[in-house]
């Protein structure tokens, strides 16, 4: 066998063309201090309409507050109506049980003062 011709291997002519190895990375979003504004923006925000909103809810518990303020002497003129109503019926009902005892007083308070004292419920009749 006759010997095969050495060749070895060369760059072309000219060279290799050149690598680049620079970093060509993407810009990777905005800076810090851009995201640190746009949060704190946020957040104000957010705090403003957390604070309207509070605002507007003290309104409506004032007004509500109010309005049972105002309603509360009509309230208590009914209920106090109802209840004469109810006593005015059970001193009826007592003077017709009670007509032939004699020294029976209708409607002769159980306590021994002059001051107000609410009916007990069994005092009320159709309540």
């Amino acid at each position: 066998m006759a010997e095969a011709a050495y060749r070895q291997d060369k760059p072309p002519p000219g060279g290799y063309p050149e690598i680049s190895i620079k970093r060509s990375l993407p810009r990777r979003g905005p800076s810090g201090l851009v995201m640190m504004l746009g949060g704190v923006s946020v957040m104000g925000f957010g705090l403003l309409i957390v604070g309207r909103h509070n605002q507007h809810r003290r309104e409506v518990r004032k007004e509500k507050l109010n309005a049972r303020l105002f309603l509360l002497p009509l309230l208590q003129a009914e209920y106090d109506r109802r209840v004469l109503k109810s006593l005015k019926k059970a001193d009826e009902e007592e003077a017709a049980i009670m007509k032939d005892v004699p020294g029976w007083v209708v409607g002769e308070k159980v306590y021994h003062t002059e001051a107000w004292v609410p009916p007990l419920p069994a005092q009320l009749k159709d309540f």
